[in-house]
């Protein structure tokens, strides 16, 4: 009964992660294919206001309850992956674990985060804001590809896991 149990626990976490983790690639995607080159497109002072307003409206959103959840389910998918091996099944477990947690959580934290609170500094339309914005756009926009192919190849890890456990 307790295999059964553990089997069952399995399967729906590896469910759950992998649509978790594909949602968040497309949100992501979004943003890598033409969020970010719309606001590129519009003045400076106008694009710093926009994706303000962005990062300060995710963090109170059901994105977040999708976000650090699939974070936490990845961790639990790998410590299921270690105490109990089936060999291909578990490499792809935790190669989509580290590929949601490192790639994905851990580089929105590291990289993404950190632009977005110096943004959040600047306003106008001068030279300083103008040079801030475009290299924010270049950077952060190339930190979100990483988080977008980490997010989906996750998905991709969880979903072929599912094929053979």
């Amino acid at each position: 009964m307790e295999r059964l149990t553990m089997q069952i626990i399995l399967i729906l976490s590896l469910v759950a992660a992998a649509i978790g983790s594909g949602l968040v690639a497309g949100i992501f995607f979004a943003f890598s294919t033409f969020i970010m080159t719309a606001f590129s497109r519009i003045p400076a002072e106008q694009g710093i206001a926009a994706m303000n307003s962005i990062n300060v409206t995710i963090v109170r959103s059901p994105f977040m309850g999708l976000f650090v959840p699939t974070a936490i389910l990845c961790l639990v998918i790998a410590v299921l992956a270690l105490i109990d091996w089936r060999g291909g099944a578990s490499f792809l477990m935790l190669a989509g674990a580290a590929l949601y947690v490192f790639a994905s959580f851990v580089s929105t934290i590291v990289f993404n985060v950190p632009m977005n609170d110096a943004l959040a500094k600047v306003a106008g339309n001068g030279p300083e804001a103008v040079q801030l914005w475009t290299s924010y756009v270049r950077d952060w926009t190339w930190w979100n590809h990483v988080r977008t192919i980490a997010s989906l190849l996750a998905s991709v890890a969880f979903v072929r896991a599912l094929m053979i456990v």
